[in-house]
């Protein structure tokens, strides 16, 4: 039998036990699922949503962080937020001993996180810590299309200046690996940096100086790499023409804005790279409406049904 799949549910504040805890609820959490967490919160959780479940039938890892006096649904909490990190970090290291064959998070707070964890900028980077890996990158997938990212959690001047050729082309090769196991030769369109992908210099050179190198190095070594492309259109050519299946984008809002447009409660992150399989729901902590029976529940399931299609 194989190992379970860890979920992790993110900080107790929002959204993400609430989905778990309702999702079981319904009978739509599977067997193979274990829970990382604290087993308090969940308890207090079905009391506030009136949930009439038996959580001794749900496998818990029951850090035992937080009681349930700590239950502060829908407010910044430096503890929710240690805790969240605690569950991640826990379910991280349990998938790089073959404990469990996967991890799916549920969301976190930065901000509460901070106050813990100053250095904390989201769980894509805390994971690639965890495991000693350097060359990752976030993906982000909704139906037959996934985006991947050259940079994400930091500011757009240090986003631009993270557009190197070496950076722009592992990239490209992640994404190319990544999606080999489904598409033998991933159509990847690579999106330029300035509008209209710097129209010939006119608005900038990093596109030429920078991305078209990197694109011709991908396709020296066999890969199926355009553009660079304008990022005005290209989405457009790949959900609507089917040119494409994969789009590297240069920085977070490039990637996150349209594809949370086409896609905000299916959508799954994918961190690629990684020496383990970690995806995760592509919403947040949704405080103003944690713990009001009130949050769309499946998108754990599309972040699950990833987590199996690329795990062993």
């Amino acid at each position: 039998m194989s190992a379970p799949i860890a979920i992790t549910m993110g900080d107790a504040s929002g959204v993400g036990p609430e989905i778990v805890l309702r999702r079981f609820a319904a009978g739509l959490l599977p067997d193979d699922v274990v829970v990382y967490g604290d087993l308090a919160i969940l308890r207090r959780g079905a009391e506030l949503l009136g949930l009439d479940v038996q959580l001794d039938h749900l496998d818990v890892v029951d850090l035992g962080v937080l009681r349930a006096s700590d239950h502060r649904p829908g407010v910044i909490d430096a503890a929710a937020g240690r805790a969240a990190r605690e569950y991640v970090l826990r379910a991280t290291d349990d998938a790089l001993a073959g404990r469990v064959r996967a991890v799916v998070t549920m969301p976190m707070n930065k901000e509460a996180t901070q106050l813990s964890d100053p250095v904390f900028v989201g769980h894509t980077e805390l994971i690639a810590a965890r495991c000693g890996v350097r060359s990752f990158s976030m993906m982000l997938v909704a139906g037959d299309l996934a985006v991947t990212h050259v940079s994400t959690h930091v500011s757009l001047s240090e986003a631009i200046a993270r557009v190197t050729t070496d950076r722009v082309h592992e990239v490209i090769a992640l994404t190319h690996r990544t999606l080999q196991p489904f598409r033998p030769s991933p159509r990847i369109a690579v999106c330029g940096l300035n509008p209209h992908a710097g129209e010939h210099g006119l608005f900038g050179d990093e596109d030429s100086r920078f991305i078209a190198p990197a694109i011709d190095r991908a396709c020296n070594e066999g890969i199926d790499a355009s553009g660079p492309h304008p990022a005005d259109t290209v989405f457009h050519q790949a959900v609507h023409r089917q040119r494409f299946d994969a789009i590297v984008c240069m920085y977070h809002d490039q990637g996150h804005t349209p594809m949370k447009l086409l896609a905000f409660e299916s959508g799954v992150n994918v961190t690629i790279g990684l020496p383990i399989v970690r995806t995760s729901v592509d919403h947040g902590t949704a405080f103003d409406i944690a713990w009001r029976g009130e949050a769309f529940t499946e998108s754990l399931d599309h972040a699950l049904d990833w987590a199996r299609r690329l795990s062993p």
